[in-house]
């Protein structure tokens, strides 16, 4: 949640927290926009478990930067979270995006066996401040 007026809020801490929870898999390094971290979280189990409590602490920080980083618009960043981590195989979180082909394609080949999620997994951050700046 964003304490100053003048920044908007594309990111929030509790469900930064939540995703904290699975964090061991680097679920919410991927959610603040970090997906080289989130990456190695996610072949270390949070770097053996360290990385993960010192994260407990940062992730204030973490969301801040989020907010500073990505643009708000209609789409909102945690509903577009919210499908990519439940439905992503189905392509939800694309339809959502208005990208109703690869939707399709997701939904038929259940997020092209996985690896089309991972791509989103690295990229859906950038992929909704496009559409919320109008780009895509």
């Amino acid at each position: 949640m964003n304490t100053t007026s003048a920044q908007p809020d594309t990111h929030n801490i509790p469900i930064g927290y939540l995703y904290w929870i699975f964090g061991f898999i680097g679920a919410h390094r991927f959610y603040y926009g970090r997906p080289i971290s989130g990456t190695i979280w996610f072949f270390t189990f949070g770097l053996c478990g360290v990385g993960w409590l010192v994260d407990l602490f940062l992730i204030p920080s973490m969301e801040r930067e989020a907010d500073r980083r990505f643009v708000p618009g209609r789409i909102n960043y945690n509903v577009g979270w919210g499908l990519l981590t439940f439905l992503g195989l189905f392509g939800a979180h694309r339809f959502y995006l208005g990208k109703w082909i690869t939707g399709f394609i997701w939904l038929l080949t259940g997020g092209l066996a996985g690896f089309g999620m991972l791509y989103d997994l690295w990229t859906l951050n950038d992929q909704i401040s496009e559409v919320n700046l109008g780009i895509s």
